[in-house]
């Protein structure tokens, strides 16, 4: 699903796990690059992200650029912003037990991205019912 509003984008999907196991998918940076598909490495102190988290990424240009996670709600949400620009934001919301909606934003301007994200989010829904995952 792709939404338009208040200036940013969002591409969603419903995934049948545990809305743990996404969260712990999507803020783990050593698989970032598992399901990112612009992103070929991370470099961070922190494994899972937290507010104020930093590190870099490198990507698909084989340049690295500098993150920081600008907001955090364990369980709920995450935004950073990738060098200077804001970046996608990542919400997470509990449907049930062993079900929840994970939704990518991102400014207008980059709705360039829209593929790219949701590539990201079946690659995370592989990742959740992979066997190695449960």
């Amino acid at each position: 699903m792709i939404s338009f509003g208040n200036k940013r984008i969002s591409v969603c999907k419903e995934i049948s796990v545990s809305p743990e196991a996404v969260w712990d998918i999507i803020t783990d940076t050593h698989i970032w690059p598992e399901w990112g598909p612009s992103l070929l490495d991370v470099d961070s102190n922190d494994r899972y992200i937290k507010l104020n988290s930093k590190g870099r990424v490198k990507t698909l240009f084989l340049f690295w650029l500098p993150f920081t996670v600008t907001n955090f709600r364990y369980m709920h949400f995450w935004t950073w912003d990738i060098g200077p620009v804001k970046a996608t934001g990542h919400t997470l919301t509990r449907k049930s037990a062993m079900s929840c909606e994970l939704c990518f934003d991102m400014p207008w301007w980059a709705a360039f991205y829209i593929p790219v994200c949701w590539l990201a989010l079946v690659r995370i829904v592989k990742i959740t019912t992979s066997k190695r995952r449960v």
